[in-house]
């Protein structure tokens, strides 16, 4: 099994049997886990506070979730090395966590043995794709995606998951750092892109993209 002798990891996920369960692994491994995130706002905190060599984040948290917590943090320190994990089964959401400039992604339903090689890769530099998911990844790229949302800008994407999440405006506003006319002018281009006429159908775009559960 690959080691992580030495590393210093820090995890963030909002359910703690899962973190529970990823400490185990990690620090099994030979790695130290130096904290724990529940959101995304927290995992910037405790990044900027321990700077880690490697942050493994969900990407489905409460508050800004992790792919708004991974542009935040990369804008700060574009060294960051990130994992992102996801349970979804689309390639939207790697494809914008690696446009981003997320250092891997893999799903949470890979072998143990594949979250520790990925973890080492990241935590070394190196780009890191689930095996499954990059062929799948790959096809999306070369534009044979018919996927709705692949016309959203990345600050787009991330203002349409939160309200198709059930947010308000006001909410996105507070939880993205934005201004609310900004969120404004986000939901009028994501409605004109995605031919939605209120938040209801932007929800279901979502559910049928496989972004947000049903």
């Amino acid at each position: 099994m690959t080691s992580l002798n030495g590393l210093r990891i820090l995890l963030a996920d909002d359910h703690a049997i899962v973190r529970m369960g990823f400490r185990l692994l990690i620090e099994g491994a030979g790695a130290t886990v130096v904290a724990e995130a529940n959101s995304g706002e927290t995992a910037l905190t405790l990044h900027a506070e321990h700077r880690p060599d490697a942050l493994v984040m969900d990407v489905s948290m409460p508050g800004m979730g992790g792919l708004a917590a991974l542009d935040r943090l990369l804008a700060h320190d574009s060294d960051a090395r990130v994992l992102m994990l996801s349970a979804h089964e689309d390639t939207q959401i790697p494809s914008r966590a690696l446009q981003a400039g997320a250092t891997g992604y893999l799903s949470k339903r890979a072998d143990p043995a594949e979250l520790i090689r990925a973890i080492a890769a990241v935590a070394g530099g190196q780009r890191y794709i689930d095996a499954d998911l990059a062929p799948r990844l790959a096809l999306a790229c070369l534009g044979n995606s018919s996927d709705p949302a692949d016309t959203l800008t990345g600050k787009e994407f991330s203002v349409f998951l939160q309200l198709a999440r059930g947010h308000s405006v006001t909410e996105v506003a507070g939880t993205l750092k934005l201004s609310t006319s900004t969120v404004g002018t986000h939901l009028y281009h994501i409605k004109q892109k995605l031919n939605a006429a209120n938040a209801a159908e932007l929800a279901l775009i979502a559910v049928r993209s496989g972004l947000v559960e049903a």
